[in-house]
């Protein structure tokens, strides 16, 4: 076998390979500590379109200035999220607070 066989033929089993790997599309949403009810269920249904299209969530709520004292209301934002989207996606990472973000993943359920 020549060298140049030998390229083509390499080149032919990675691109196969690359080909069968899939590409993780992480789509965000940004909430407000004190989100209106209203714009929750705008964004919610945003939430549910992305994992139904097969991307993973990443819900974050943004603390501006002085309104990190309501981690609390924040947190309980995202887990009624969570809870509303369990059939869509299942919970990846738990409410986590980073500086002034806290963070939550949710990952879409398997399709059969």
């Amino acid at each position: 076998m020549d060298y140049k066989k030998f390229l083509y033929e390499q080149k032919k089993r990675e691109k196969q390979i690359k080909s069968k790997t899939t590409k993780v599309v992480v789509k965000e949403i940004r909430f407000g500590p004190q989100t209106d009810e209203h714009d929750y269920a705008f964004k919610k249904k945003h939430a549910e379109k992305f994992l139904k299209d097969g991307a993973k969530l990443k819900a974050f709520v943004f603390f501006k200035g002085r309104s990190i004292i309501y981690k609390d209301q924040g947190e309980i934002l995202l887990l009624k999220l969570a809870q509303e989207l369990e059939e869509f996606g299942k919970v990846e990472q738990l409410p986590k607070l980073e500086s002034k973000k806290m963070i939550m993943m949710m990952s879409p359920k398997k399709t059969k």
